[in-house]
């Protein structure tokens, strides 16, 4: 029980702290995952990472959900998804009350453009920590393919995971 309870704290700190969503959550999973409890490895982290981003759905609950199953099976994967929805949205539900409030107010819009550079500074880290982990010749390869057919050839970005994905089962083996 101390270890579901352990798997919810570290989700619900990640959930109620994650501004930005998803992505913006993900430096604070591995801090929690990784740094803080040791349930995975760095080198686990980018595996659980790349598999989160290659299925459908939220990155941060498939990673709450996934690590939560590591460390305590269908319970604590249970302990992870509620850990990393129900904090925060109570949280969400309370702070769009007030922000009906006060969303005129000069205040409210600082905030909400101050905490931007914050997540793009997160984002950087956890890029600058993992990248040295994933960094050989066929990566570069398929990140540069994967720039160019996003935003230059305008390939949708599940066209390009599935590729990515039957890429690596056909050649990357």
């Amino acid at each position: 029980m101390r270890e579901l309870w352990g798997i919810f704290l570290a989700m619900a700190r990640v959930g109620v702290l994650g501004f930005g969503g998803g992505p913006s959550s993900i430096p604070l999973v591995k801090v929690e995952v990784v740094d803080n409890f040791g349930w995975l490895t760095a080198d686990d982290f980018v595996q659980v990472l790349a598999m989160g981003n290659a299925l459908p759905g939220p990155i941060a609950t498939k990673m709450a959900a996934f690590v939560g199953y590591r460390v305590a099976g269908i319970p604590g994967a249970v302990a992870g998804l509620a850990g990393m929805v129900l904090p925060s949205a109570v949280a969400m539900l309370v702070l769009y009350r007030l922000y009906l409030a006060f969303q005129t107010h000069p205040a409210v819009g600082g905030m909400l453009r101050a905490i931007r550079p914050v997540i793009i500074v997160l984002l950087g880290l956890m890029v600058v920590d993992l990248v040295p982990r994933t960094l050989d010749v066929a990566s570069i390869l398929i990140g540069a393919a994967s720039l160019i057919l996003i935003h230059a050839a305008g390939v949708h970005p599940a066209l390009v995971v599935a590729g990515a994905l039957l890429f690596g089962a056909v050649v990357l083996r």
